[in-house]
């Protein structure tokens, strides 16, 4: 494939900034337009599987990142009561040959940004660029941006254009003008961060309750003023029943008088819910949004990727996860194929059905229907947790999610990753 390819990037989050760092390392040189002007480290925490991070090894980045986030070793599932109800290790602990990093998610867009203008020129990234239309005449991609700041319209032509503008992109909307809002279940989640000491060893990934009323959290980082760990938590509960609309910003200011009170008995040994939230800093509220799977992503020489291809539930780390991948296979292929339309066959093929399995089983809670079927099966009863759900079907559950999500051990190992010389 012919490298001096003119390669348009709509969106500069960690996905879209993934790409470009993956083209660049193929001997590409895209150009990423972000529609924000200036980029910060917002959000909070995210995990990044192993399959991922192998990824982002390949590129050159792995010790700066266990140096920006907490390598996993563990992750527990519990009762509301706080009854184990699975337990597993993960990254390097659980046989990977690559770590599990929960790292903040802003400051891991900041990082692959920086990364971006180190190799790539401080060029290569345009910021305050939103995208108001992309089609396809010839055999080059057309796009019009405008400027947040001064409303001024550019329009530019690339061999090939992404779309990694994520949930609310424009570039889908463009091939999918009647799609509407996002697909709410009725569960909001109250999102932040604590300086805490990090429960249950300090490497571990808490899940507990059950779909309509849950608990997570992970450590993320240390402050170094204080020696406390960065928790990430969140706080999940069904307030309407699915398929109405979100009522709200998708990312609002939170209050704890909203949620609090239905966990403030929420405390076990080494974990006091009441006092975790507490100890935070601003809450943010988010529905549980995602959409359905498209037949397409491609249409002419535009393509989707990460949530602007395949948004899904935040159940199971693999949001974050499969937009990487997404990034590293489309590179690969570029790179490998003899046209850039058989470069996008080839990428849609790898991941489109691929993410659409994912997207479905998150809905019907992927790994966490551990915690479903031990709150039903336990409701009422007064048999043991074993006696309900025993230790074989709660392994089949994990084990059916790591495979469809491309992060079994074995196989993942044994596998190469998507690099490709520049």
């Amino acid at each position: 494939m012919d490298r001096t390819l003119d390669i348009a990037i709509a969106g500069g989050g960690i996905v879209g900034l993934t790409a470009a760092l993956s083209l660049h390392a193929a001997g590409f040189k895209p150009v990423v337009y972000e529609a924000v002007r200036q980029p910060a480290p917002l959000g909070v925490g995210i995990n990044l599987l192993p399959h991922a991070v192998r990824e982002l090894t390949e590129l050159g980045l792995l010790d700066e990142l266990l140096g920006l986030g907490v390598a996993i070793e563990d992750l527990n599932y519990l009762t509301s009561g706080g009854e184990l109800v699975w337990h597993e290790p993960r990254g390097l602990v659980a046989g990977y040959a690559w770590p599990q990093i929960a790292i903040h998610r802003g400051a891991l867009q900041m990082f692959l940004l920086d990364k971006v203008r180190q190799r790539l020129g401080p060029q290569a990234v345009r910021m305050g660029q939103e995208l108001a239309a992309v089609a396809t005449i010839g055999q080059r991609a057309q796009a019009r941006f405008v400027d947040r700041a001064s409303g001024q319209a550019t329009a530019i032509e690339a061999d090939v254009l992404i779309g990694a503008d994520g949930i609310h992109s424009a570039v889908r909307r463009q091939f999918y003008p009647d799609e509407g809002s996002p697909r709410w279940n009725g569960i909001t989640l109250w999102r932040s961060t604590s300086l805490v000491r990090a429960p249950m060893g300090g490497k571990a990934m808490i899940w507990a309750g059950r779909s309509a009323q849950k608990f997570v959290a992970y450590p993320i980082g240390r402050d170094a003023e204080t020696g406390l760990d960065q928790l990430n938590w969140i706080c999940d509960l069904k307030v309407i029943e699915d398929g109405a609309p979100p009522p709200r910003d998708w990312n609002r200011l939170g209050n704890r008088a909203d949620f609090l009170p239905r966990f403030a008995d929420w405390r076990w040994a080494g974990v006091n819910v009441p006092e975790i939230v507490n100890a935070s800093g601003p809450i943010y509220e988010f529905p549980m949004i995602d959409r359905d799977p498209v037949p397409q992503w491609t249409f002419g020489r535009a393509t989707l990727m990460g949530d602007a291809a395949h948004p899904m539930y935040p159940i199971g780390s693999n949001g974050a996860t499969q937009g990487i991948i997404d990034a590293r296979v489309f590179a690969w292929h570029l790179a490998r194929a003899g046209s850039v339309e058989e470069a996008l066959r080839g990428y849609e093929a790898d991941r489109r059905e691929t993410t659409a399995r994912i997207v479905l089983m998150n809905r019907q809670q992927g790994p966490d229907r551990v915690l479903d079927l031990a709150a039903e099966r336990l409701e009422g009863m007064a048999g043991t947790l074993e006696g309900v759900l025993p230790m074989a079907e709660r392994e089949a559950i994990a084990r059916s999610y790591k495979k469809t999500a491309g992060f079994d051990p074995a196989v993942l190992n044994a596998s190469p990753s998507y690099s490709v010389p520049g």
